[in-house]
C-alpha cells in the first residue's frame, strides 16, 4: 500500500495514525505544501490519501496559493478517481468544498476535550460501527463544514453541540473528520508553539490554557489511541481491501 499525505505544516503529520502505518509496511508520499513541495500529477498510483490539519483556512488563497492546486487535486482523488480518503480539521474543511459544501466560521470555536455524538448512521459504517456513541476528542478549530444537506452522496456520522458535521462521509470511500483523533503524548505541547494554535487556545480558554489542555489530553490519549487503532485498522480492511 503507498498513501500520500497532505501536510500544512510540517508538526501536524498523521500522528499515532502514522505510527500505525508504518509499522504496518505502509509507504508514505509526504508533501509539505507549506514548504513549497508540489502534489504529483499522477495520483492514480496511490492507494490513499490523507490530508491534515494546518493554521490556515480554506479560503486562504491569496495567502497560501498552493491551496488553489490541492483543492483540485483532493476532487480528482475523491470525486474523479473514487479513492479513499480520510481529512483531519483542515483536511475535513478541504474535502467538505471538494464535494460542494462551504466553510464557514463557526458560532463558537471549538477547542479543548470536547464531546462529539454519532448519528443512527454509525451502526451501519465501516468504521466507526465499533465507536462508542458518544467521545471525548481533542478540538482545535475556529471553521467547520456546512451545506451538504442537498448532497446525496454525504451521510453526517457525528456531531457535536457547535458542529453539524464532525464526521461525514462522501459516497463509501471518504470521509472528514473536524477533531483530531490521531494525537500522541506530544501534540498538544508541539502545537502550542504555532503562534495562530496558542493564540487560539488562550483566547477561548485563558491564559495558562495549554497546560491544562495537555493535562487533559493525557487523560483521554489511551482512549483516543484507541480509537485509531480501529479506524486505521477498519479503513484499511474495510475500505481498501474491500475489493
Amino acid at each position: 500500500m503507498e498513501a500520500i499525505v497532505l501536510q500544512h505544516i510540517n508538526i501536524e503529520d498523521p500522528g499515532y495514525i502514522k505510527d500505525l502505518m508504518i509499522a504496518d509496511g505502509v509507504q508514505l508520499k509526504t508533501i509539505e505544501l507549506d514548504e513549497g513541495q508540489k502534489i504529483p500529477d499522477d495520483l492514480s498510483k496511490f492507494d490513499a490519501m490523507f490530508c491534515m490539519g494546518g493554521p490556515m483556512d480554506t479560503w486562504m488563497e491569496k495567502d497560501y496559493p498552493w491551496l488553489i492546486e490541492e483543492k483540485k487535486k483532493i476532487k480528482e482523488f475523491v470525486v474523479d478517481l473514487k479513492k479513499p480518503y480520510l481529512g483531519f480539521c483542515l483536511g475535513c474543511q478541504l474535502l467538505g468544498e471538494a464535494i460542494g459544501g462551504k466553510v464557514v466560521k463557526s458560532n463558537n470555536p471549538e477547542i479543548g476535550m470536547l464531546n462529539v455524538n454519532f448519528s443512527e448512521n454509525k451502526s451501519k459504517d465501516p468504521l466507526f460501527s465499533k465507536f462508542p456513541d458518544k467521545i471525548t476528542s481533542l478540538q482545535w478549530h475556529s471553521y467547520e463544514v456546512q451545506g451538504l444537506e442537498n448532497n446525496k452522496d454525504v451521510i453526517l456520522l457525528a456531531s457535536s453541540p457547535e458542529t453539524k458535521y464532525q464526521i461525514f462521509k462522501y459516497q463509501n470511500h471518504a470521509y472528514g473528520i473536524q477533531f483530531h483523533i490521531e494525537i500522541k503524548n506530544t501534540t498538544v505541547n508541539d502545537w502550542g508553539c504555532v503562534p495562530e494554535y496558542k493564540s487560539a487556545l488562550e483566547k477561548q480558554l485563558g491564559e495558562g490554557a495549554l497546560e491544562k489542555f495537555d493535562k487533559e489530553a493525557q487523560l483521554n490519549m489511551e482512549s483516543m489511541n484507541n480509537y485509531s487503532k480501529i479506524l486505521y485498522s477498519k479503513f484499511k480492511s474495510d475500505i481498501l481491501n474491500k475489493d
